[in-house]
């Protein structure tokens, strides 16, 4: 009875979520105290009934239960059990329940931790929230539910899609997924305060860390995908703008720019309207990623879930949450006021140009990655927009971006000084450029290939970085009580956009060693024979069979030597699944500092040879390391005690609407 269960928890969680998306609201609107506090009962509810469904179709996939269509078409009894879990999200129907208990999780953690917050505006908050909760719920009960039964019952199942068999797979979707949702939040408190009429500075402090920590996620589900099918596909790549890479990376440009459009609403009571449609776009583009995933419009290696037929209610769903949200934003708009003035040069001006930038890349991802399915439906014309598109647009427009990051933290509020900039900058971007020509003399002699092009990069890494660490020393230097008293007294939302900004110059100084300087072949190999790549020998020492427990491969034994010097021995393997016969190439990869020695075993090609891609790829590891660091940024701004501890004075401040606490009257202009 345990699917059945599961079926009748979702039913009650859509009855939880009707109940909280309409009570709270109108008691909000009638001023019912009562009524708005069902809302954080009824988000509790929604929580545990969505999490029992969960559980129950856990434990069928457990316990191989395959009279459950779902857990027959994506498991095996010969499935090791950690993927068999992971199998939960395998497919269209988990998947969607995943997403679903994400979104609940949210909810609950808005109702617990936003108690400090006025009871109208959470109750409209969680209102909205449990409205997206009834559209997927729906969407689960009728058209695409995990527990409908198979009669007679499978023997042993179709087995999980070997590329999923990783244990990225494990780790990557719940992640990603809590940055996919996770913008709901950010998007229910743009909705929340345009149903109230409220849209001052107050709302955009409250939205700030649920904002960052969504980012948070998506940045570390970004990385863990990319890191993913580096070693799993056997390409010997990190990123390959395919449309589903890009389905996720939109809404992370989009929030970054929402993260730094929020900052300025809070600080100077600006960009009002332009951060409630950045917090509608950036869920949007959520819900797209939704869409394009599992409507089976998009053929990729990513798409793990798709369905024609039911990608057309969530066409339509997307189509109300939006278009519903822009009708409200375009009734609202004309009442929201331009905010705080500022001038042409100022931090305000700045992080506006920043966010443009930001907004430009993303649409010019959004064009390449629905161009091809544009031309397709209206004149049946099929192309691919591959990396020399997104090349040759999405890097020229994201160059700015890395100067303003730079420029921006050390302008002034309202109004700043050319001159000053450039005064408190000029050693930074002197390292910089110094850096630019040094760093490619830490490569071994053979891979120093002086290109313009990696060069200016590396330019804008070092610039990144150094640019963090001059406004540290400014902020510390100076001050009354000395450099550990001054880094003591600082919030950790500033360390959290040090390190986040750090960190990007870290990842583009690992992508451009990477890919500009990586050495590479591919080649047949006999057994004994050697080939040599960046300084590196390659020896293929053999090959023999190799059982798993659900497959059967052919492992081979690669030695690498450098200077006559044992470095490593590789594993690669060619594997055979058995439930599907379905071959999978699985690189051996061998992690360093400063390199990454790569291994791809391809077919055998007569006479005792093998086909094998090698790659020595400089810096691998700092392009996650980078990642890393802005997740790290993200963890620090979201825990920052500012956003827990008088929110809403501090808030009322920021907006002009209370007088100013003495203790905050002294802390630094600047800071503040």
């Amino acid at each position: 009875m345990i699917p059945e269960v599961g079926v009748f928890s979702l039913v009650l969680a859509l009855l939880m979520a009707l109940l909280q998306g309409s009570v709270p609201l109108a008691g909000a609107h009638w001023g019912v105290a009562g009524w708005m506090r069902v809302a954080r009962s009824a988000a509790l509810g929604q929580f545990v009934f969505a999490g029992i469904a969960f559980a129950c179709l856990a434990w069928c996939f457990l316990d191989n239960d395959f009279s459950v269509l779902y857990v027959a078409s994506n498991s095996h009894a010969d499935l090791p059990a950690a993927y068999r879990f992971a199998a939960v999200w395998g497919g269209h129907e988990g998947s969607m329940l995943l997403w679903l208990c994400m979104l609940t999780a949210w909810g609950l953690a808005v109702s617990l931790f936003s108690r400090q917050l006025p009871e109208p505006y959470v109750a409209r908050v969680l209102a909205v929230m449990a409205w997206l909760s009834v559209g997927f719920l729906l969407f689960l009960l009728f058209l695409s539910n995990p527990f409908t039964r198979l009669l007679p019952p499978a023997l042993a199942g179709r087995d999980l899609n070997p590329l999923l068999q990783d244990p990225g797979m494990v780790v990557h979707p719940p992640i990603l997924y809590m940055g996919y949702v996770g913008f709901s939040v950010a998007f229910a408190f743009a909705i929340a305060a345009l149903l109230s009429g409220e849209l001052n500075a107050a709302w955009a402090r409250w939205s700030r860390p649920w904002t960052v920590a969504a980012w948070m996620f998506l940045t570390l589900g970004i990385m863990l995908g990319s890191a993913w099918a580096y070693y799993v596909l056997g390409w010997g790549g990190w990123w390959f703008w395919d449309p589903v890479e890009n389905a996720s990376f939109m809404p992370w440009l989009v929030g970054t720019a929402l993260i730094h459009s929020l900052a300025v609403t809070e600080k100077r009571g600006a960009f009002r309207s332009w951060t409630v449609l950045l917090a509608i776009c950036t869920f949007s583009l959520s819900l797209l990623g939704t869409f394009l995933v599992r409507s089976g419009v998009l053929t990729s290696v990513h798409a793990f879930a798709v369905d024609p037929g039911r990608g057309l209610y969530i066409l339509a769903f997307m189509v109300a949450v939006v278009g519903g949200s822009l009708l409200l934003f375009g009734w609202r708009a004309p009442r929201i006021g331009l905010g705080g003035r500022f001038d042409g040069v100022s931090r305000e001006s700045l992080l506006l140009a920043n966010n443009v930038v930001l907004t430009v890349a993303a649409m010019s991802v959004l064009i390449g990655t629905l161009y091809p399915l544009a031309l397709d439906v209206l004149a049946g014309q099929k192309i691919s927009v591959g990396p020399p598109y997104f090349e040759s647009v999405f890097v020229p427009i994201m160059v700015p971006a890395i100067f303003l990051m730079g420029v921006g933290p050390v302008a002034r509020w309202k109004r700043a000084a050319l001159p000053e900039l450039a005064l408190r900058l000029r050693w930074a971007l002197a390292a910089s450029g110094v850096a630019a020509l040094l760093l490619p003399l830490t490569l071994p002699a053979g891979q120093r290939a002086w290109s313009a092009l990696s060069t200016f990069a590396l330019l804008l890494a070092a610039w990144a970085v150094a640019s963090a660490i001059a406004h540290a020393v400014q902020r510390f230097s100076g001050a009354q009580g000395g450099w550990l008293e001054r880094a003591r007294r600082q919030p950790r939302g500033w360390y959290g956009m040090l390190v986040a900004h750090a960190g990007i110059g870290v990842f583009i100084f690992g992508a451009t060693m990477a890919n500009g300087f990586e050495g590479k072949q591919e080649l047949k190999l006999r057994i004994g024979e050697q080939a040599s790549v960046a300084g590196y020998a390659f020896r293929f020492e053999g090959i023999a069979p190799f059982s798993g427990p659900n497959f059967d491969a052919q492992r081979a034994s690669v030695l690498v030597t450098r200077n006559g010097e044992s470095v490593a021995t590789l594993h690669p393997e060619k594997r055979i699944y058995r439930a599907q016969q379905m071959p999978l190439t699985q690189a051996a990869i061998d992690v360093g500092l400063t390199r990454d020695l790569f291994v791809a075993l391809g077919d055998p090609a007569g006479d005792a040879a093998w086909t094998m891609r090698l790659h020595v790829k400089p810096f691998m590891a700092w392009i996650w390391g980078g990642c890393l660091l802005m997740g790290l940024g993200g963890l620090l701004a979201a825990s920052d005690r500012r956003y827990r501890l008088g929110m809403a004075s501090r808030a009322l401040v920021a907006d002009g609407r209370a007088p100013l606490p003495a203790a905050a009257a002294l802390q630094p202009r600047e800071q503040a």
